[in-house]
């Protein structure tokens, strides 16, 4: 069976870092450095080809501030700490009137309605996390309520989720494969990537080195190794993009020859390989960061001719999965 790339976007605006970044004039520029390379990057999977999961902050699919008030949960999250709920920011801050380019994106999310090879996921309504304290079952449901709403209205099944912060939690797959969810991105099976484990300095230098060095090896997983008796089926997250920078041309070359040389791996050995961002992550550089998806994008082509190496996304996955004869 050949080997599968899965690219799985995390598409969230300012909902992604209100309780990290102030959007004052600086980062409002980087939010709309991010809307006007959102097409560019849409067009670019589609000139090659690239199957594509969009997980999507339920709340931009509002055209403006006054349908997402009209849209409120039965029960809020009670986070211990306020500063994650997305609505104790709102209520601290405010939204533009009556329209609000950092929060709101009905116009992007029209640019991937009917393309071939683009699954729409959700990334939870409200950029939920699943992991704070003080936050409940009941409170995460009525979350997936509101953002299965909101895709419905736009003719939209949600059958894959991301976890907002890669805050996965087991404990919630049930919620999801009540709500029809089949497919979740889990995080790589390495001790400092594990969402049980709280953050440390070290979990930290292990993500940043792993991102530019094989010491600890390519993270292909074998196909034959996702348990495809889950409920929802759990797919391994492999790696995630980072952004190119000023501050480096050799950690720019390291990260990206990281990330060939393990697609290469898994076309090779006819593993599983799931790539990851968010389009934000554009903000600040994109057309160096358009380039090295490029290069990334050509490497796959050379790939599928050589391997027969696929683009699929988390959905497809699944039901090619569920066929394989292992």
């Amino acid at each position: 069976m050949p080997g599968i790339l899965n690219i799985s976007l995390d598409f969230e605006l300012h909902w992604g870092r209100f309780d990290k970044v102030v959007l004052d004039g600086v980062n409002k520029r980087y939010f709309e450095n991010t809307r006007s390379v959102f097409p560019r990057m849409v067009q670019l999977f589609k000139d090659y080809e690239v199957h594509v999961t969009w997980a999507i902050v339920g709340m931009l699919y509002h055209r403006d501030a006054a349908g997402w008030r009209a849209l409120q949960p039965e029960q809020y999250p009670a986070y211990e700490q306020k500063k994650f709920s997305s609505y104790e920011w709102v209520k601290g801050n405010g939204l533009m009137e009556p329209a609000d380019p950092y929060h709101f994106a009905p116009d992007l999310i029209a640019l991937l309605e009917g393309v071939e090879g683009f699954e729409i996921s959700t990334h939870t309504y409200s950029h939920y996390y699943c992991q704070e304290a003080g936050q409940t079952v009941a409170q995460f449901r009525n979350d997936l309520l509101l953002a299965k709403q909101v895709a419905a209205e736009r003719g939209h099944q949600l059958r894959s989720l991301v976890f907002p912060r890669n805050q996965f939690n087991a404990n919630y797959l049930s919620v999801c494969a009540e709500m029809g969810i089949e497919t979740v991105r889990s995080n790589p099976a390495c001790w400092y990537w594990d969402a049980n484990r709280p953050e440390s300095l070290a979990k930290k230098i292990f993500r940043t080195g792993d991102a530019y060095s094989n010491l600890l090896g390519p993270k292909v997983v074998p196909l034959h190794a996702i348990n495809r008796s889950q409920t929802p089926l759990q797919l391994p997250a492999s790696r995630l993009y980072r952004a190119w920078t000023e501050k480096s041309a050799v950690l720019n070359r390291l990260k990206l020859q990281r990330i060939l040389n393990e697609m290469s791996y898994a076309a090779r050995t006819g593993g599983y390989y799931h790539l990851w961002w968010h389009p934000h992550n554009f903000g600040w550089h994109p057309e160096e960061c358009m380039e090295e998806l490029k290069n990334i994008l050509i490497h796959y082509k050379r790939l599928k001719k050589k391997y027969g190496f696929e683009s699929l996304t988390m959905l497809e996955t699944k039901q090619k999965l569920v066929l394989a004869d292992f």
